[in-house]
């Protein structure tokens, strides 16, 4: 399938390209705005567009209604260089994103003949009847340029507006969207200039919650525009993001830094990773680094600690108790380790406190013999998986804390 390529589209590539700076996504579609359908593609364009270093401005999920979708796309081309949609571009009435373009274009769709002679041949090779209400898949408006789809039946359209802005409209399904992303549309906007340098570093914390890691950090610090330090409270983890771009003739990396500084001098005895570092991975980087195994038994927990450790090669032994068992966890850290010849035992008891999850551990090893505690906020199935994450905690502090001992 070819571009198909009209008057309008060429004289607006003839012109100077506007470089893609910031972008707005909108997900057309009722099934969206219910909740019968989730939106994952706003999702996946908007962490690609990020690390292109383009600013996604705002997301939105829109329903199949005219006025709506049209309003919005107005406000999104005042708000961006690149405004995307996905969804909408089915045979069907109340498929409205190719009219709803054409009315913010000021311009009337028509029938593009390669277009249909392709939608015909396609559904003859398939075997489908052709029924007239497909025929609005071919069409395109004066400013248009069509973007090929090999794997449905509805190409998209890249419309270039006067003033170099530009509407980049791809269907709905993932598999579809996905792939005309990657083959067309990403590499006609390189070439035409992607987003800007980007340097991104993010902190993983845990022993603090979001809140007092923002109280901590400041609002001022918080309300920077570039660079840009956000907080993220994850399943394993409270991230800080630092996000910078050049700006009056300092480079990104520099923002970061200066950024990074004040970051780590509040929140700096927290940190316990960085970027896409894991509890695993984190933890492994420990123990290689002092030659230590592990060995590690489990009451209530549900065998969290070793789910989440998985295969590790420094774990020698993993072992789920019954909660009742009232051997010291000293004890059973002492035996486990003596038992599997690692260098330390670790032991952890989760047990409910009424709607939270009270976490005990100790460890035994080179360091000699630590107890800790601490409650877990919500109980049951989510309090035993905070349980295996402060055994992991607990682990990677003892480490930690044994390495600049011993340097």
């Amino acid at each position: 399938m070819s571009l198909s390529r009209s008057t309008g589209a060429r004289q607006a590539e003839d012109s100077a390209p506007r470089a893609i700076r910031t972008a707005v996504l909108l997900a057309v579609g009722s099934e969206l705005t219910t909740g019968e359908t989730r939106d994952t593609n706003s999702g996946d364009l908007a962490r690609i567009l990020s690390q292109a270093g383009v600013t996604v401005a705002w997301t939105a999920a829109l329903p199949d209604v005219l006025a709506t979708v049209v309003a919005t796309l107005r406000r999104a081309l005042e708000d961006a260089d690149l405004v995307v949609t996905t969804g909408g571009l089915g045979p069907t009435p109340d498929d409205l994103t190719r009219e709803s373009i054409a009315a913010v274009c000021g311009e009337e769709t028509s029938v593009d003949p390669d277009l249909e002679r392709w939608l015909h041949r396609l559904f003859e090779r398939r075997g489908w009847p052709f029924h007239e209400t497909n025929i609005k898949q071919a069409w395109l408006i004066p400013s248009s340029q069509a973007i090929p789809n090999e794997r449905g039946t509805a190409p998209g359209w890249w419309v270039e507006r006067p003033d170099g802005r530009l509407i980049v409209a791809l269907p709905g399904p993932p598999r579809e969207m996905t792939a005309m992303w990657q083959q067309e549309v990403q590499p006609r906007l390189r070439d035409r200039g992607l987003g800007q340098e980007r340097v991104t570093r993010t902190y993983r914390l845990t022993g603090i919650g979001e809140s007092a890691v923002a109280a901590a950090l400041g609002e001022p610090l918080l309300r920077k525009t570039n660079p840009v330090v956000a907080t993220y409270a994850r399943a394993d983890a409270v991230d800080v993001r630092i996000s910078a771009v050049a700006e009056d003739g300092r480079t990104p990396g520099d923002l970061v830094e200066e950024a990074e500084a004040i970051v780590l001098a509040a929140v700096g005895r927290y940190v316990w990773g960085r970027d896409e570092d894991t509890w695993p991975v984190a933890v492994r980087r420990e123990l290689e680094a002092l030659g230590w195994s592990a060995a590690i038994v489990e009451l209530g927990t549900g065998g969290t600690a070793a789910q989440l450790f998985g295969d590790a090669p420094w774990l020698r032994s993993a072992r789920l108790l019954t909660a009742s068992a009232a051997q010291a966890l000293v004890e059973l850290a002492e035996a486990e380790r003596r038992e599997s010849g690692a260098e330390v035992g670790l032991a952890v008891r989760a047990a409910d406190a009424n709607e939270d999850t009270i976490v005990e551990m100790a460890a035994v090893g080179p360091f000699g013999q630590v107890e800790a505690g601490r409650a877990t906020f919500q109980g049951g199935a989510e309090g035993r998986r905070r349980a295996g994450i402060s055994a992991a905690a607990f682990l990677f502090r003892l480490a930690g804390e044994a390495t600049k001992a011993k340097g």
